[in-house]
């Protein structure tokens, strides 16, 4: 989308409502993501088998890098669609929503191709051997066929969110989940179809969630407007998508560099660090409810054009990040005996998770302004930027983690990651005002 010139605008306000009608419904959907995969594995365990669980686990590991890989279309399309918004150009709006469409499609069916020697290389990389990599590739095998909706679903979602529709992406991320839950608990304990009914159970939500989506498109768009995107649009929509690519990849590659560097020091450690982990994740969904916030209020006053408005989400989405990082950390240190008690297989494995505990607590408070500031460059579409910060934060992190880790074991490796949140926030943030007044002029 081709910006109007600076100083030709659209005025609008923001308050602290604007900010809490879109942050906390998309809180309270990113928060039955994770749950998800904790009830299918308990689902899985139900049936008593070690190997089920493995191959099981070993395949979302699968899953989980195809999907990041790609997640890159809910955010472009969201800056985009949040940008039209702003600029009131509904043509650009729904040019954008069909170019995420063709090109899910299109990176869908190309997996489905591709999914037999894709499976068979992800499976062997990841060690798995008997029986847990028979329960690998049958889960595999039946949810990979999701991969055409999963990818249709990030543009939905994307473009739902562009546009300040709060309540009807909470609305399709519950029906994409409850789905998946009700679904495993039928088919995998009432009719035992095992890791085959996990895997169709997941295969069915996304299409469902899919069909709705379609119908919410059809309902919400015009038709009088549907125009296949021009050269130079796809241009800068695929490049977007590629940095934005990359800065995902940037974030899984530091997880599993925790998780790798984890194991270094041992079992007991690594079950640890894993436990304490899932206080992170849950932490990042529900912070992401504020970032989605940012993301669409800022996307939308550059569409707009409009600096005052701007600088008010920037404020305002930094006081409630915050506030729900104080209460999150709040959460996890009042919570964590319960968790870690039942969680943890040994009491040696407790005693660490206790011992580590103040890190994890931390995290949300060190990392806020990231997780805020991912909002604000997506939706400003800065993907250029946030890719380039988002390699030097890795580098720093990889450079602490060499220096610390060998020196203080695992207190180094925490506070390595904590760096590695802490960069990413100094690095956005410092680059804010340039990049505010390169594209919206001075306040």
């Amino acid at each position: 989308m081709a910006l109007p010139p600076i100083g030709t605008s659209r005025p609008f306000t923001v308050g602290h409502r604007d900010v809490l009608v879109l942050a906390l419904p998309m809180m309270a959907a990113y928060l039955s993501t994770p749950l998800v995969g904790l009830v299918a594995t308990g689902v899985i365990g139900q049936l008593g088998e070690e190997a089920l669980v493995g191959g099981v686990a070993l395949a979302a590991v699968i899953f989980d890098v195809i999907f990041v890989s790609f997640n890159f279309l809910r955010g472009a399309t969201a800056g985009f669609t949040a940008q039209s918004l702003g600029a009131g150009d509904r043509l650009a709006e729904q040019r954008t929503l069909l170019s995420g469409l063709i090109i899910a499609l299109a990176a869908g069916v190309l997996i489905l191709l591709l999914h037999v020697p894709i499976g068979r290389l992800a499976i062997a990389a990841l060690g798995a051997q008997g029986e847990v990599a028979e329960a690998a590739a049958t889960y595999f095998g039946w949810r990979v066929w999701s991969a055409p909706f999963a990818l249709i679903n990030f543009v939905i979602f994307g473009w739902v969110i562009g546009l300040g529709r709060s309540l009807a992406a909470m609305l399709l991320q519950t029906l994409l989940n409850g789905l998946n839950l009700v679904l495993s608990f039928w088919w995998v304990l009432e009719l035992r179809w095992g890791v085959a009914g996990l895997g169709l159970a997941s295969l069915a939500a996304e299409g469902a969630t899919t069909l709705a989506g379609l119908g919410l498109i059809a309902l919400r768009t015009d038709r009088r407007l549907w125009q296949l995107p021009d050269l130079p649009a796809l241009r800068r929509l695929f490049a977007v998508n590629a940095d934005m690519m990359i800065r995902s990849f940037s974030l899984l590659i530091g997880i599993s560099f925790f998780t790798r560097q984890s194991g270094t020091l041992g079992i007991d450690v690594l079950a640890a660090n894993t436990i304490l982990l899932r206080f992170y994740f849950f932490g990042v969904a529900f912070l992401d409810g504020v970032a989605t916030a940012a993301e669409q209020l800022a996307g939308r006053a550059v569409g707009a054009r409009w600096r005052p408005a701007f600088d008010t989400v920037i404020r305002l989405t930094t006081l409630w990040s915050f506030v729900f990082a104080a209460l999150v950390s709040i959460g996890f240190y009042l919570l964590a005996p319960w968790v870690i008690a039942l969680t943890a297989p040994t009491a040696e494995v407790a005693r660490l998770a206790h011992l580590f505990l103040p890190y994890a607590v931390a995290l949300p408070l060190v990392g806020v302004v990231a997780f805020q500031m991912d909002g604000v460059y997506i939706g400003a579409t800065w993907s250029r930027e946030m890719r380039n910060l988002m390699l030097i934060s890795l580098a720093a992190y990889f450079l602490a983690c060499a220096i610390l880790q060998p020196v203080f074991g695992n207190h180094g490796l925490w506070i390595s990651l904590a760096f590695f949140q802490c960069a990413r926030s100094i690095a956005f943030r410092f680059m804010l005002p340039r990049l505010a007044l390169r594209t919206l002029g001075p306040s």
